[in-house]
């Protein structure tokens, strides 16, 4: 019953994850196409207020007009919609479902034996730690170089380094779907950070000095709008790390930590072509089609570089070869039901037995094997993700037994 309760727990925390970033992504996207695509007003009097920037839409069958004021309007609105739910809850629910799938689980997926053997609370701990101090020295490089001439570009570099860093050590001490998993959630992290403590706090203090009547200082809106726009260049590697654990093959390699910072480079490159498209309509810019193209090009390189080298068949066991799995990876044709339910029992029935059944699967009878034959065949021996992490030591002569079962008919 507990496996049944946390996949509904599982499914809720995602969709309610999936629809608030999207509102997040989706607010955020727009707004950096709007300061991308704001004119200076034509308006004299758009002018006199304070106005920066205007632009003329139309959408859903109505036109809109917004525009920007430099650092503040002359009067404060009655009504004044404030952008943060979307980040908070997309942070809480994303954390709730790593809480859920992957710390509840952690000695199937957090922890791979071949890379740190660990227990399951200090694998949390350090875990926690990576959101934690990711943000911290993310932080204070924003912090220290915020006054310097270059700061966007130096920010940028260390930003750039510190991904790379933590990439690289998340991949050497956790398993590999948990590795990319948990470097998207510190990004996703910074993100939040920087709205609860840097975006929003600079907006209220610009509006409380509206309120009570004093000049407003824009270094908050500086801060914001760097902040804002980290939060842009961080937006499409986190959605590839999140996305990755998926596919096995691309965190299942030895190198696994390179795929990783190559793809979330294509990523930025990529977003970074989305955000000077704007200008270069207006001419503010050159053509920003070359960021486009070298994300392309390192995504192409990679599917390249990563194509899989033919594997040896796994061996097949001859006819009345004896039931022990070692038996029967010799060669020839299909073992017997005895022989796959003696891998199973050693490999699988903890996770899938009376005593727990992961994902509602049981494997301790030979009708529950033919049941879920495809799927032991599909997860065990084709893209070998079973046992998760081969946390349990599965054999290529017993993934052989499973093969050579499955393609004689699973009888």
């Amino acid at each position: 019953m507990e496996s049944y309760f946390l996949d509904w727990a599982n499914l809720l925390l995602r969709w309610l994850h999936v629809i608030t970033a999207i509102a997040w992504i989706g607010s955020s996207f727009y707004f950096v196409f709007l300061d991308s695509s704001l004119t200076p007003p034509e308006d004299e009097d758009l002018k006199k207020q304070g106005v920066s920037g205007e632009l003329w839409a139309v959408h859903g069958g109505g036109f809109y007009h917004p525009v920007k004021f430099a650092v503040a309007p002359p009067t404060l609105p009655k009504h004044l919609h404030w952008f943060y739910w979307e980040a908070y809850t997309t942070w809480m629910s994303g954390f709730a479902l790593l809480v859920v799938l992957y710390f509840w689980n952690a000695r199937a997926y957090l922890i791979d034996p071949s890379r740190m053997d660990w227990s399951p609370g200090v694998a949390i701990t350090v875990a926690l730690g990576f959101l934690v101090v990711f943000w911290v020295l993310y932080d204070l490089i924003c912090r220290v170089f915020e006054s310097h001439k270059k700061a966007d570009t130096i920010v940028g570099a260390l930003v750039a380094v510190l991904v790379v860093a933590a990439s690289w050590l998340a991949c050497q001490w956790f398993a590999g779907r948990a590795a990319f998993l948990l470097v998207g959630a510190m990004l996703a992290t910074a993100m939040s950070a920087n709205v609860a403590h840097w975006i929003i706090p600079g907006q209220r203090k610009m509006v409380a000095a509206m309120k009570e009547g004093k000049p407003v200082d824009p270094i908050h809106g500086k801060r914001g709008k760097q902040r804002s726009v980290h939060n842009t260049y961080f937006t499409l590697p986190v959605l590839f790390a999140m996305l990755s654990n998926h596919y096995s093959f691309l965190w299942s390699r030895e190198d696994n930590w390179l795929v990783l910072v190559l793809m979330m480079a294509a990523g930025a490159a990529i977003r970074q072509f989305f955000v000077l498209r704007h200008g270069w309509k207006l001419g503010r810019n050159g053509n920003p089609a070359p960021y486009a193209l070298v994300g392309v090009a390192v995504i192409a390189a990679t599917l390249v570089w990563m194509q899989p080298a033919p594997r040896a068949p796994l061996a097949s066991t001859p006819a009345g070869a004896p039931a022990a799995p070692a038996a029967a990876a010799a060669t020839g044709a299909a073992p017997t039901m005895a022989a796959v339910q003696q891998v199973m029992a050693q490999r699988c029935v903890m996770c899938h037995g009376e005593q727990m059944q992961m994902k509602n699967i049981r494997l301790d009878s030979p009708e529950a094997l033919k049941q879920h034959a495809q799927s032991i065949y599909q997860q065990a021996v084709v893209t070998r993700l079973m046992p998760m992490n081969n946390a349990t030591g599965m054999t290529d002569e017993e993934r052989g037994v499973v093969k050579a079962w499955f393609e004689a008919g699973a009888n």
